[in-house]
């Protein structure tokens, strides 16, 4: 697996910290995101500091190996049978545990009765809210993984060229990555037909097994409406009550509790992300009118034909996720004023806050008009506070002005600044 030989170096820092410690290490994050091969890193890293491989369990319940153990009983058996004539530490890995009943019993067994360290990986968000969570309550840490970063993509294909990548080969390279995403599975495929049914595939994937056969979804027409609506209006806001109201348009009827149980679900698996709006007058989070974002852009080029509104779109979903990455808590920020001249209401696209410190992004595909970098750069001028603020687009020429930054994509994305 060529995606195996990158090495994550932003998930090995934390393997760094957290590694032959108490704690369960638990990586969440979207199907076929990397989980799997980022646990081999771990395991490579491993071997590279002198464990033996018998002190090396990996389990991926996904295998056909181990697609028979189903619940916690079976689990214990294998494990059991593994270890027992091992000396010294083990190190157990388990590759998308949710496939597990009763998981979270075993897992806290082997933590307390073992000499021990257990890496885990999981679909769903809601991983550790059960009743059985309990067990593990206080004795987890979580890390989300991320389809890969430009930064990421970048390194993949620098290897395969085998040499350094010029300033050119960047540029056409962001281009590919812009339009296909960074889903570590399609990096090798090499035309856009390819690449295109590649992210279908894992589309289909993640809504038969994350979603439909896991939720019990029933109206599988109407699930699947509503994402291709979702993806075609990322970085809007809007209700339930919006999307009811659009697909009664088209004939289709629906109950808003229906809509909100899909939107719920999309979450748990990471396929949406869900930015809510920060009030700077009242400092403090709306609850009505979020923004949803794709957890990997890429998905867009899949469901939504190309459009001149496509651009904009994915850009800032681009920057979205790459705040994410960055450890960043981000919402969207609602100024008090008047809606502008489009009956929109006047916002800064990207609220983001970190150890207490705040910085505010905008972002924009061109600042092709005075009348575009006002209005992309007026809001900062209206914020009482004076973080840092920039201004993110497609320019190469850098427009700064009035203390507020402005960067190109690439160089965003490539740096390490904000």
């Amino acid at each position: 697996m060529q995606n195996r030989l990158i090495k994550r170096k932003s998930y090995i820092e934390q393997f760094d910290e957290f590694v032959d410690t108490d704690f369960v290490k638990v990586f969440l994050g979207l199907r076929r995101s990397g989980k799997t091969s980022l646990l081999y890193n771990l395991v490579d890293e491993l071997r590279s500091r002198g464990v033996n491989n018998e002190n090396i369990i990996f389990i991926s319940f996904e295998s056909p190996e181990f697609k028979y153990v189903n619940d916690s009983d079976k689990l214990d058996k294998i494990i059991s049978e593994k270890v027992k004539n091992t000396e010294g530490r083990v190190y157990l890995f388990f590759d998308e545990i949710q496939e597990v009943s009763d998981w979270e019993r075993s897992i806290n067994g082997y933590r307390v009765s073992m000499d021990c360290d257990i890496y885990i990986t999981g679909s769903n968000s809601k991983l550790l809210s059960g009743e059985l969570a309990t067990y593990l309550a206080g004795r987890y840490i979580t890390i989300n993984v991320y389809p890969f970063s430009f930064k990421e993509f970048l390194e993949y294909q620098n290897q395969i060229e085998g040499k350094k990548l010029t300033k050119s080969t960047i540029n056409n390279l962001y281009e590919d990555y812009f339009e296909y995403g960074g889903m570590p599975g399609i990096l090798s495929l090499s035309s856009s037909r390819m690449k295109i049914q590649g992210l279908k595939d894992i589309y289909d994937s993640i809504l038969l097994n994350d979603v439909i056969s896991r939720f019990q979804i029933k109206k599988i027409g109407l699930l699947q409406r509503f994402v291709e609506y979702m993806v075609g209006n990322i970085g809007e806001t809007f209700s339930s009550n919006s999307i009811k109201n659009y697909l009664k348009g088209n004939n289709i009827n629906t109950t808003q509790d229906t809509l909100l149980k899909y939107n719920n679900c999309l979450q748990q698996t990471f396929f949406f992300s869900k930015c809510r709006r920060f009030d700077f007058k009242g400092k403090k989070l709306l609850t009505i009118y979020e923004k949803y974002y794709l957890m990997d852009h890429g998905f867009h080029s899949v469901l939504v034909e190309k459009s001149a509104k496509k651009i904009p779109r994915v850009l800032e979903n681009i920057v979205y996720v790459e705040l994410l990455r960055r450890g960043y808590n981000v919402t969207v920020g609602k100024l008090d004023e008047k809606n502008d001249q489009d009956g929109k209401p006047k916002e800064i696209d990207f609220v983001c806050e970190k150890s207490g410190k705040y910085v505010y992004i905008q972002v924009a595909y061109l600042l092709s008009s005075e009348e575009t970098i006002n209005r992309e750069f007026s809001p900062f001028f209206k914020i009482p506070d004076k973080y840092d603020t920039y201004v993110i687009t497609t320019d190469r020429y850098d427009f700064s002005q009035k203390g507020v930054k402005h960067l190109n994509i690439i160089d965003f994305l490539l740096g390490d600044e904000i």
